[in-house]
């Protein structure tokens, strides 16, 4: 198997993380998606929509969208909780992760540290801080009630969530109001086997 992604992105790093805390590897390719290297006929042939990251079986087959493939890396492990309910709170968490989340906190980081904020796109930036931080707050409300979002013991939906979160203030978000969310950051950076994101 093999990834291809981009170290800097917060979607391919919940890959690395993952494979890290279960002690795994993976083949790694590096995919460029400001030199257009998503776009090519080649890439396409592999995932039609043109994002990454993916994971490509020795089989040919391919797999993407990041929460489905720490899905399929997990299969198993206690990452995926073996109750019904909780296992549903994961999903819940990893959709909230997709569309209340990402579409503002890491949209925000990709502006500023992918594009450098250029003038044309700072009203956009500035458009995205109200969405991330009502985000947070959802966030910090959880996580003042339980160690990890699900519970007690870390899953699938506290990686998914840590990877845009941690890194948040790269999209101007001010972490300071939210002493739980920067309390779960530390106890995620704890865990046996915690690799950072390559910036």
């Amino acid at each position: 198997m093999r990834i291809y992604g981009d170290k800097r992105s917060g979607n391919c790093y919940k890959l690395q993380l993952l494979l890290a805390l279960q002690g795994k590897t993976c083949e790694w390719i590096d995919v460029d998606i400001l030199k257009g290297q998503t776009r090519t006929d080649g890439f396409l042939e592999k995932s039609a929509n043109g994002k990454i990251p993916i994971l490509e079986f020795d089989d040919g087959r391919v797999l993407s969208e990041s929460n489905a493939i720490m899905h399929y890396l997990a299969a198993g492990s206690p990452f995926i909780p073996s109750s019904t309910y909780e296992f549903a709170k994961l999903l819940q968490w990893q959709f909230f992760e997709q569309y209340s989340h990402e579409p503002y906190i890491a949209v925000a980081r990709y502006i500023n540290i992918y594009l450098g904020l250029p003038e044309e796109k700072k009203a956009e930036f500035e458009a995205k801080q109200a969405g991330g931080y009502s985000a947070l707050e959802v966030m910090e409300r959880q996580l003042t009630e339980t160690p990890f979002l699900v519970g007690d013991s870390l899953t699938l939906a506290d990686i998914s969530l840590f990877a845009y979160t941690h890194v948040a203030h790269e999209g101007g978000f001010d972490l300071t109001p939210f002493p739980a969310v920067r309390n779960w950051i530390s106890l995620v950076k704890d865990q046996k086997g915690f690799i950072p994101l390559q910036g």
